[in-house]
């Protein structure tokens, strides 16, 4: 079973910050992925959930949406890169499946799927 371990997750505000600013978004309907090349060999994540998508509960469920689809796709991805993984509105109503392809489709307009 594929991990995500305490140490590939972005946490602080100062990172979240430098990424939104220095990185590449790519967007669809569902998500948006922020991308930025990093000096380590390993790969870190933030995932997101801003309050226009709803109540607590909702933002959180959104959040463990986006946290399982990239556990199941993170052994296809590059590594040395930072992510953050935006949910939007209509990723309320969708399955995780859904979710997944969405996500998966961002990594290949990004170029960090592994050949």
């Amino acid at each position: 079973m594929y991990k995500l371990p305490k140490s590939c997750k972005l946490h602080k505000n100062k990172s979240f910050q430098a990424l939104y600013r220095g990185g590449k978004s790519f967007a669809n309907r569902q998500l948006v992925l922020y991308v930025l090349p990093n000096k380590r060999q390993e790969r870190r994540v933030g995932f997101a959930a801003g309050k226009k998508l709803g109540d607590a509960v909702t933002r959180n469920r959104v959040k463990r949406m986006l946290r399982e689809a990239y556990r199941m796709s993170q052994h296809k991805l590059i590594s040395g890169v930072d992510l953050i993984i935006v949910g939007r509105k209509s990723i309320i109503s969708e399955k995780t499946a859904t979710v997944s392809a969405a996500l998966n489709h961002l990594y290949g307009r990004a170029g960090i799927i592994v050949e």
